[in-house]
């Protein structure tokens, strides 16, 4: 660390922390960091991170040092990777996912012939109790060393979690099993236990409780291995977001093209683009026309037209001509870095929920420690000897050890995930639940999610006297030979209507107006109605005023014309998906306030909004500014869903209480989401929140019913009346009630069925 000791950094410092296993050990980092001078720190549980605001020249080191004394692993970020050379498989390893693996798998090979020979009188060799104890040390042991370690933790602090729990039965369980294999009759040869369920006093010399103790601790640490796994794709939206970039760039050095790394792109210098590619960085356009497609960047369907003088932004896909681009902005300066960092932040001040079981553990485990001191000192003030006290004592103990409660989440979880899958709804992790449950209000992202994102022919109106087969097939034949987004939807609507499409002859581009070309012996010219006005072409009034009224709509219009006359006008726009109404109103039987949100004009939006039945609307907003939408009606006390398809929605998602990426939108979307929508219908929207919620009552039940079992035998525990087939009965029953319940879940339907 003394090498450390002169390093000067910024004011805002990201650490990875390790070792967290609740919400609560993040708090408890987050007030140990906040104690040092001159510190601000915010720690994420969800994403494993903090972020520590210090005074300039700070030393990083005793920010490490301060969170390993309180228990914790941290180390500083790693520098930044080239893009060009691409993490490898062991960048992206997790030593602690990997622990996690390994101690999962090493208990259930041990684990299931401990309770095998435990449960079945058949399987009860004369030396099977031994067999157990070799195989159970390893898993209570070893594979328990987490909810130890953590248990240990929360003791110092003051708290019970969870772990303490787990780490509490199953020691007094694997403790009070040593004691009746070699100093009571549990280690005599032959010993059986067998099937009977009576209620009797013992000494429990002769009983042991190894099969609970190393069954809970596998079923746990199942559980937490897939939440751990779960989480940790946390990170994956901003690679996502990084990965969008182009890798390589053409630079134009004294007028030759030299392909050079991104990386290696310098503020000033002129590169190429051409048509299908992705601009390098953000900048000016030098030379050059052509329509750039930004729906990957903005969610907007309509490409922006761009000449000379015009700024573009990196990664937008140019679909038109070739351009010359002079850089502006590059590496963290650059849009698209600047949306990478507010995916981040919002992920970083997203509220976690922290578990039911560590909330209800931390008021149970005390109980059950001072019901098993009451028994201790009951018995012996009784005059009973110290083996039939400790015996009561211990069995308090084991009988609290959560062998349902193991199961309580990951079946529920597993199962309603599972149901989801099967409906296109994935859920990311059991924090996401309790998000649903109190969601009052949900905002929609226009394109691509209530439309469908891609520009259709909605409606041509001819002059009098005009065909309308004949406008199609003409100007279609016209827009098929262009490359321009709103032609190829032309060109897809009239052969739609009239079949294949004729090739045109002396076909032109006529730049920043439309196309021109011969059909039939007919010259046809299509496109802006200055291009037509060049021509001495001009629409009727009647024509003319539908399209003022499509366009005030704002929809796109092109005007039509050939052999000296404007013969119509084709309107192109973003449709709206044939579910989106009967989404919003399922959305709003479940007690949801929609709102729709775009960076359209008011008119689109109010359009659209119409006709799918939201009243709320917010429009003209700016891609980096969803977010600060969402955080806006956070902040006038409503919690917020999110439903968006777009990078521009990725921080808006990551900010909100929840949520939700359309599927066959962007992976960055899809990443910063809690629940991914694998079939883009707004309708499955519906079914998340309904399967969520349904998901979390379960859970909620199981829970109760795991804790109510272990309430119920505590008595008689106390009472030293608990034999080992009781205490294996118990545990069986309220463990098969649980599995049943969550499986309850597989009968779920979706709105889509009915």
């Amino acid at each position: 660390m003394s090498s450390q000791s002169t390093t000067v950094i910024g004011p805002d410092i990201e650490l990875e922390i390790g070792g967290m296993t609740c919400a609560s050990c993040a708090n408890r980092i987050e007030r140990k960091l906040n104690k040092l001078d001159g510190v601000s720190a915010t720690v994420n549980y969800a994403t494993e991170k903090a972020k520590v605001t210090v005074p300039e020249g700070y030393d990083p080191a005793l920010l490490v040092a301060e969170v390993e004394k309180t228990g914790y692993s941290a180390a500083l970020p790693k520098p930044p990777q080239s893009s060009a050379a691409p993490a490898s498989a062991d960048d992206d390893a997790d030593p602690e996912l990997t622990s996690l693996r390994q101690r999962l798998i090493g208990s259930i090979v041990l684990t299931v012939p401990v309770i095998a020979m435990a449960m079945v009188p058949a399987f009860q060799f004369e030396y099977w109790q031994w067999a157990s104890l070799t195989l159970a040390a390893p898993v209570i042991v070893w594979a328990a060393w987490p909810f130890h370690k953590a248990a240990w933790a929360n003791l110092k602090h003051g708290t019970a979690t969870m772990d303490t729990l787990i780490s509490m039965g199953t020691s007094a369980a694997f403790l009070w099993s040593l004691y009746a294999l070699f100093f009571g009759t549990a280690g005599t040869p032959g010993m059986t236990h067998p099937f009977e369920l009576t209620v009797a006093p013992s000494d429990g010399a002769a009983n042991i409780y190894l099969e609970a103790a190393a069954g809970v601790t596998m079923f746990i640490l199942a559980g937490r291995y897939f939440e751990k796994r779960s989480k940790r794709q946390a990170g994956a939206a901003l690679r996502a977001l990084l990965e969008l970039g182009a890798k390589e760039v053409a630079v134009l050095r004294d007028g030759v093209e030299v392909k050079i790394a991104v990386d290696d792109l310098r503020v000033g210098d002129e590169f190429v683009v051409r048509p299908g590619e992705k601009i390098a960085t953000d900048g000016v356009v030098v030379s050059g026309s052509s329509a750039v497609d930004a729906s990957m960047l903005t969610g907007e369907s309509v490409p922006v037209e761009v000449t000379t003088g015009d700024a573009v932004t990196g990664a937008t896909v140019n679909a038109g001509g070739r351009l010359v681009v002079r850089a502006t902005r590059i590496g963290s300066d650059t849009q698209l870095a600047q949306m990478a960092r507010l995916v981040e932040d919002a992920q970083t001040g997203k509220a976690e929920v922290q578990r039911l079981a560590d909330r209800i553990s931390g008021v149970f485990v005390p109980i059950v420690i001072v019901i098993a001191v009451v028994a201790l000192g009951a018995w012996l003030g009784a005059g009973f000897p110290i083996s039939a006290a400790f015996t009561a004592a211990v069995a308090v103990l084991v009988i609290a050890c959560p062998c349902a409660l193991g199961l309580a989440t990951p079946t529920a979880l597993l199962v309603g995930t599972g149901r989801g899958a099967q409906m296109g709804v994935l859920i990311k992790g059991p924090e996401v639940l309790e998000s649903t449950r109190s969601v009052d209000t949900v905002v929609l992202d226009k394109t691509g999610t209530v439309t469908t994102g891609k520009m259709e022919l909605v409606d041509v109106v001819v002059e009098s006297g005009v065909s309308r087969t004949d406008v199609l097939r003409l100007a279609g034949a016209v827009e098929n030979a262009s490359e321009h987004p709103i032609a190829q939807a032309i060109a897809a609507g009239a052969a739609g209507e009239v079949g294949m499409l004729d090739v045109p002859e002396d076909f032109a581009n006529v730049e920043g107006k439309g196309v021109q070309g011969v059909v039939d012996g007919r010259a046809v010219i299509v496109g802006r109605e200055s291009l037509l006005a060049d021509w001495s072409q001009h629409l009727s009034a009647e024509v003319a005023a539908a399209k003022a009224a499509a366009e005030g709509e704002g929809k796109t219009v092109v005007a039509v014309g050939w052999d000296g006359q404007a013969r119509a006008i084709l309107v192109v726009a973003d449709t709206v998906k044939e579910t989106s109404a009967e989404a919003v109103a399922g959305l709003r039987a479940l007690g949801l306030t929609p709102v729709l949100l775009t960076g359209d004009n008011k008119a689109v939006a109010e359009r659209i909004a119409a006709e799918v039945g939201i009243d709320e609307v917010i429009a003209e907003v700016l891609p980096t500014d969803k977010v600060d939408v969402v955080t806006r009606l956070q902040r006038e006390g409503k919690v917020v869903a999110m439903v968006g398809d777009g990078v521009n929605d990725a921080p808006a998602l990551a900010q909100a209480d929840l949520g939700l990426a359309m599927g066959t939108g962007t992976d960055v979307a899809i990443e910063a989401s809690d629940i991914t929508l694998v079939r883009g219908d707004l309708r499955n929207a519906v079914d998340a929140i309904r399967l969520s919620r349904k998901t979390l009552r379960t859970i909620k039940s199981n829970l109760f019913w795991a804790f109510a079992y272990n309430v119920a035998a505590i008595p008689v525990a106390a009472l030293g009346m608990l034999n080992p087939m009781l205490a294996g009965a118990a545990m069986a029953f309220s463990s098969v009630f649980v599995v049943g319940n969550s499986l309850r879940l597989r009968g779920f339907t979706s709105v889509t069925d009915s």
